[in-house]
């Protein structure tokens, strides 16, 4: 190949990558998946997300603190929001960083979602109740979280 051709590969895989930016912040897992499904080569990807990095125009800290902030304003909890984000490629330490940094209260957010979807009465009996720890265990939150808003 060319150098002018290899040069016009990088620019279109920079301008792919920044289209995708320009509409969301991605992971730099999600992102180079997205590439790599529309046939760029992987070599160029890595160079290209590596410059795109140190550029900051790609930082998966801030898809983080994005992704975290949307994802609790669904009503979701940690348990979820880690799994989520362990599925796009993040690793395990900027997830706790940012879900530290996104300072939660993760009872609060659940009173909310269990108020929002169960209203504000009691439950009657033992179904209603298993019904909402299951409702609450699906959307994330952890069980003592769950068994102390049940007691």
């Amino acid at each position: 190949m060319s150098l002018s051709a290899e040069h016009e590969d990088v620019t279109a895989v920079e301008a792919a990558a920044i289209r995708l930016l320009a509409s969301r912040e991605h992971s730099r897992h999600e992102l180079e998946q997205k590439l790599r499904r529309r046939g760029h080569a992987p070599d160029l990807l890595a160079a290209t997300l590596d410059d795109l990095q140190q550029r900051g125009l790609l930082s998966d800290e801030r898809f983080v603190a994005e992704y975290v902030q949307h994802r609790v304003r669904r009503g979701f909890g940690p348990l979820r929001l880690r799994a989520e984000l362990t599925e796009r490629g993040v690793t395990d330490a900027i997830i706790e960083q940012g879900l530290e940094n996104a300072a939660i209260d993760w009872q609060a957010l659940l009173l909310h979602v269990a108020g929002r979807k169960f209203g504000a009465d009691d439950p009657t009996d033992r179904n209603a109740l298993m019904r909402r720890g299951r409702h609450l265990e699906q959307r994330g939150f952890p069980i003592s979280l769950i068994r102390r808003y049940l007691n």
